[in-house]
C-alpha cells in the first residue's frame, strides 16, 4: 500500500493531505513562500509544524504544488527540504498554478485562475499548462488578489477617500497609526500577507458602493490584464480557486456575464480536487 503526501502551498498557509489506502489525514502549516525562505527557515517550518503531525508512516511519493515554484532555484529549495525529511520518497515539486489547474479541470481543457493572497492564471490543455499570463508579483501585479484588494483598501483609507462611515469602521477594526501601517507595508518581511489581511473589511462591508467599487475594479483588472488575453477564454470555461475567488464569486459571475465568458468551477481550496486527481491518475 503506497502512501502519498499532497501539498498545496500559498503565501499564507499550506494544506497537506496524507493518503494511505482509503485513509486520509489533513494537516495545516503556515504558508511556504520560497522567495522569503532559505534552507534553515524552510527546514524549521517542516520539522516543527509538519513532521510532528505525520506520525511514523513511510511516505512513498510527495506531490508539492506551491507559490513561487516555477523558479528552478525555488523548486530545488523545496525539494531539498522535503528530501531531508523523507529521503526515500519520490518528490515532485510544481507551481501552485498547475495544482490549481488539475484541481479545477482534472483532465479537461480550461482556463484556471488563482485568486488568493496572490493571483495567477493559465490555459490548461488537460495535461499541462500551455499558456500563462505574466505574473509580476504583488508590487506590480497580482490583480484581483487579496494583496491587490488590501492595497486598495489602504489607499482609500490613507488618502481619506472613504466616507465618514467607512473611515470610522476602519479605525475601529484596525487602530494602527499611519506610520505603523506604512512600516508594516515597507519594512515587514511578508508585506503581501499583511496587505491581504484587509480583505475581511471588504467582506464585512459589502453593498457599500465604495467597497463594491474596490472589489469590482480589482477583479476587472484581473479579467482585462489576464483572462482577456487568452483566445481560449471565449470557448472554454473560466475556473477559479482561492479564498478571494470563493468570497467574491458573485462578482466573478457578473464579470463573466459582462465579458461574455462562461464561468466554470469556483472553489475555495484545490485540495479536494488534487486528491481526486491523484487517486484517478
Amino acid at each position: 500500500m503506497r502512501s502519498i503526501l499532497i501539498a498545496d502551498s500559498g503565501s499564507t498557509k499550506t494544506q497537506w493531505c496524507l493518503l494511505s489506502g482509503d485513509k486520509k489525514k489533513m494537516i495545516s502549516t503556515q504558508g511556504i513562500s520560497p522567495y522569503f525562505l532559505n534552507d534553515d527557515s524552510l527546514g524549521k517550518i517542516l520539522s516543527e509544524e509538519l513532521l510532528p503531525k505525520m506520525g511514523e508512516i513511510i511516505i512513498d511519493e510527495i506531490y508539492y504544488y506551491g507559490t513561487g515554484c516555477s523558479n528552478p532555484e525555488n523548486i530545488s529549495l523545496v525539494k531539498r527540504g522535503l528530501k531531508k525529511l523523507y529521503k526515500n520518497a519520490i518528490v515532485k515539486v510544481d507551481h501552485d498554478l498547475l495544482g490549481a489547474a488539475k484541481a479545477l479541470c482534472g483532465n479537461e481543457k480550461g482556463i484556471a485562475c488563482i485568486l488568493g493572497t496572490g493571483s495567477n492564471s493559465c490555459y490548461y490543455n488537460g495535461k499541462k499548462i500551455v499558456k500563462n499570463s505574466p505574473g509580476l508579483g504583488f508590487i506590480l501585479g497580482d490583480e484581483g488578489s487579496g494583496t491587490h484588494l488590501g492595497k486598495k483598501v489602504l489607499q482609500y483609507y490613507l488618502y481619506n477617500t472613504f466616507d465618514a462611515e467607512l473611515m470610522d469602521k476602519f479605525k475601529d477594526k484596525y487602530p494602527q497609526s499611519t506610520s505603523e501601517i506604512l512600516d508594516s507595508v515597507y519594512k515587514s518581511p511578508l508585506p503581501n500577507r499583511y496587505l491581504a489581511q484587509f480583505v475581511p473589511f471588504l467582506i464585512e462591508n459589502r453593498k457599500h458602493f465604495m467597497i463594491e467599487n474596490i472589489i469590482e475594479d480589482s477583479i476587472n483588472d484581473f479579467f482585462f490584464n489576464h483572462i482577456y488575453k487568452y483566445r481560449e477564454s471565449w470557448s472554454l470555461p473560466i475556473n477559479f480557486v482561492g479564498s478571494v475567488a470563493f468570497g467574491f464569486k458573485d462578482t466573478l459571475a457578473s464579470m463573466c456575464i459582462e465579458y461574455e465568458l462562461k464561468l466554470g468551477n469556483v472553489i475555495q481550496s484545490p485540495m479536494e480536487g488534487l486528491i481526486k486527481y491523484h487517486q484517478n491518475n
